[in-house]
C-alpha cells in the first residue's frame, strides 16, 4: 500500500495517511491495516476507523475547532460520543477477526488518551493563564487560536506541533519572570523574533510550548564608544533590545557615518535577538567588521 495514499477525511496536512496513523496509533496499526487490506475484509471498518482518526487529526490540528470544543461542553461530549458509536461499529463487524481487534484496541486507547488530554488541557490553560496574568497584562497573554497558528512555524516552514500559549514580555524583567513560570507549569519555552529564519529555530517540537514573543523589546540607545571586554580601543556600539528590527539599527548607524555589518535578505523584519540567536548575517555582509551589539 502506497504510505502517501490520503483517505483519512479532512488531511490537507503535509502529513500522509501512513504518518497520521503511526502518530496517532503507532507505527504497529500502520502494519496491521496494510495486513488486513491484504486479506480483502476491512473495506468498511477502514473506512470508519479512518473517519475516528480524521476527527481527532482535524481537533488535534485545528486550533480553532479546539475552542469552540473547549467552549461548549455538550458540543464535546456529542463528539466524544460520535467516537465510540463508530468504534463500536467497527467491533460489531470485527467477526473475531485478531488483527482487526488489535487495531480497535489501539483506536479506543488513543481516543481516551486524546479525550483525556483535552480535559488536562483546558486545566492547565486555566493554570497557565491564573499564573502568568500575575506578571504581566492580559493582552500578553495569547491563548487565542490566532496566534497559536501564527506561531506554529517560522519562514522555514515546517509545521510539527501548535503552541499553547503566545507570550509578549513589555521588558526584560518580565521575560526572566515569564521562564520562571513556564518552568513551574512544565512548560517548554521557545524564544521568537521575526520568525524569519530558515532553520526552524522558532517551531514548537512539544505540544506544552510557550512561544516568547519579543518583538515588544525595542528599547535602543544612541550609539556611543564603548571599550568591550577583550579590546583594548574603544568601538562606536548601542544599547538594543531583542525585539529591535534589524534594519532600524541599520539606519541608525548609516545616520552616524557608520557600518553596521550585517546585511540579511530579512533586514526589514528579522530582528536584532534573532540575528544573535542564529548567528545570521546575510550572504552579503561585510567580511572582517565585527558590529557590537549590547
Amino acid at each position: 500500500m502506497n504510505s502517501r495514499l490520503r483517505e483519512i477525511p479532512y488531511n490537507y496536512t503535509s502529513f500522509s495517511d501512513g504518518e497520521i496513523v503511526s502518530r496517532l496509533i503507532g507505527q504497529e496499526a500502520w502494519r496491521i491495516l496494510e495486513d488486513l487490506r491484504e486479506q480483502r475484509v476491512t473495506g468498511r471498518s477502514a473506512r470508519m476507523l479512518f473517519e475516528v482518526l480524521g476527527d481527532l487529526w482535524v481537533v488535534e490540528r485545528n486550533p480553532y475547532i479546539q475552542d469552540d470544543l473547549a467552549r461548549d461542553k455538550h458540543r464535546r461530549e456529542a463528539l466524544w460520543n460520535a467516537l465510540d458509536h463508530r468504534l463500536n461499529d467497527i467491533s460489531a463487524r470485527a467477526e473475531g477477526n485478531a488483527l482487526v481487534l488489535r487495531l480497535l484496541d489501539n483506536t479506543r486507547e488513543a481516543v481516551r488518551t486524546f479525550t483525556r488530554q483535552f480535559d488536562e488541557d483546558l486545566q492547565l490553560r486555566k493554570k497557565s493563564e491564573k499564573r502568568l496574568l500575575k506578571i504581566t497584562a492580559r493582552d500578553n497573554v495569547d491563548f487565542s487560536a490566532y496566534a497559536r497558528i501564527a506561531h506554529i512555524t517560522d519562514a522555514s516552514d515546517w509545521r510539527v506541533e501548535i503552541p499553547f500559549v503566545v507570550l509578549y514580555p513589555a521588558d526584560e524583567s518580565e521575560v526572566q519572570r515569564m521562564v520562571a513560570a513556564c518552568r513551574e507549569l512544565g512548560l517548554a519555552i521557545i524564544p521568537r523574533g521575526g520568525g524569519t529564519g530558515y532553520t526552524g529555530g522558532a517551531i514548537p517540537l512539544r505540544r506544552h510550548t510557550a512561544v516568547i514573543n519579543t518583538e515588544k523589546l525595542e528599547q535602543t540607545s544612541a550609539i556611543e564608544m564603548i571599550t568591550p571586554t577583550g579590546l583594548n580601543s574603544a568601538v562606536p556600539s548601542m544599547v538594543a533590545g531583542a525585539g529591535v528590527v534589524t534594519k532600524v539599527v541599520a539606519d541608525a548607524a548609516d545616520a552616524a557615518g557608520l557600518v553596521f555589518a550585517v546585511d540579511p535578505t530579512s533586514m526589514d523584519a528579522s530582528t536584532i535577538g534573532g540575528n544573535i540567536a542564529m548567528n545570521a548575517g546575510g550572504k552579503k555582509r561585510y567580511s572582517g567588521v565585527q558590529p557590537w551589539i549590547i
